[in-house]
């Protein structure tokens, strides 16, 4: 079964999200924005989700997880719980 490993800010409002997007495209650093602005647990972390395998995130979520090209920043991308910028850093 496939793994991948991932990080993400999850915050309320499309424009939050895209206003970090824009930081992190600047060079800001992911861990530090995630542990000042995520709404997630995972904020503590860094927004590091851990090991991840196919269906436990939400599927917007999952789809990019498993799907989308590592070491990019996508999203927003809009789930039940707000909307999160999600960073793949590894996948097997």
């Amino acid at each position: 079964m496939p793994v991948a490993m991932a990080r993400h800010i999850l915050v309320k409002t499309a424009a939050e999200a895209e206003q970090l997007k824009q930081r992190l495209a600047r060079g800001e650093d992911f861990a530090t924005l995630a542990r000042k602005h995520s709404t997630c647990g995972s904020a503590k972390r860094g927004g590091d989700l851990g090991e991840i395998r196919p269906g436990q995130m939400v599927r917007s979520i999952d789809a990019v997880i498993f799907k989308k090209p590592l070491n990019v920043v996508h999203g927003p991308v809009k789930s039940q719980f707000g909307y999160h910028l999600v960073q793949v850093y590894f996948r097997d």
